[in-house]
């Protein structure tokens, strides 16, 4: 009884220990300049709750754009990316696919080895990708551990589900997108889920491709305007009250407009995180 108890209180701890700062950025997102002052810049619990800071920081357009701009490079790199991710992983589980050995060598090979960044921006001009989305796509678009991971989901599915499926006539994709992939949603949704988060969290490749800042995803604006000051472009005069929310509050209102999307997608994928996972780690 002893030992559980103490288990009870090290779990509660530990969740306190990550609740807590969430619901400090959060109070103090809907927390007044008088308060913010008096607790030296973190409300945990708000006197006096408003919405004044998002309303600011979607006023002066700059988050509203940069937020559309984020759901779009980050629902077409994840749908680009987990096509590509599984037809090379389901090639790869296929024992004599063409160039099957050299292919997998080289993904392998991406899991030791990274690009290095003067390469890599070289390699963007090269193909006149500069100040385009694409440039924000299309260097994160296969990953060798997703790869890897998919793989050895495929490998697990019976052979003979797919040999029953070739004696019938099917064809490779036809194997693929009726069998397969309707066995294959806890990976899916693993690799989905790493992607989706991967690309939305990206600010470095929006800081090296991107000059034009009307193109610049939330987490780059969120960066500059709390790393460097900047201001947002927003004017007291477009607000009801006629003044601006302080500072750390608008601060805090854009991080959680940054963390509410991948936290409301993560419940619905939660349950299959740990098989894909588990799965991806004992076969490969």
């Amino acid at each position: 009884m002893i030992i559980r108890t103490v288990k009870g209180l090290v779990v509660a701890a530990c969740c306190a220990l990550v609740i807590l700062p969430f619901l400090a950025v959060f109070s103090t997102s809907l927390a007044d300049q008088a308060q913010v002052t008096a607790t030296g810049g973190y409300v945990l619990w708000p006197d006096r709750p408003n919405l004044d800071a998002y309303r600011a920081i979607l006023a002066g357009g700059v988050v509203t754009r940069a937020l559309v701009v984020s759901v779009g490079v980050t629902v077409v790199g994840t749908l680009l990316s987990l096509t590509c991710i599984t037809l090379l992983a389901y090639s790869l589980s296929r024992p004599g696919s063409l160039l099957h050995r050299p292919i997998l060598l080289a993904v392998l090979f991406t899991l030791l080895f990274a690009p290095g960044m003067i390469p890599m921006y070289l390699t963007i001009k090269q193909l006149g990708l500069l100040d385009s989305y694409w440039s924000l796509i299309l260097p994160g678009l296969a990953s060798g551990f997703q790869i890897i991971i998919m793989r050895a989901f495929f490998q697990e599915i019976p052979g003979e589900l797919i040999d029953a499926a070739r004696i019938d006539g099917a064809s490779e994709l036809r194997i693929l997108l009726r069998v397969v992939l309707p066995l294959s949603k806890a990976v899916i949704a693993v690799v989905g889920l790493f992607s989706a988060v991967a690309y939305w969290n990206a600010f470095f490749n929006a800081m090296l491709y991107l000059n034009d800042t009307e193109k610049w995803p939330l987490q780059l604006v969120l960066r500059t305007y709390v790393v460097d000051n900047s201001a947002l472009g927003v004017d007291a005069a477009d607000l009801s009250g006629g003044f601006l929310p302080p500072p750390q509050s608008m601060q805090m209102a854009i991080l959680v407009l940054s963390l509410v999307p991948i936290a409301i997608v993560y419940p619905f994928l939660q349950k299959h995180f740990a098989k894909g996972i588990l799965i991806g780690a004992v076969k490969g």
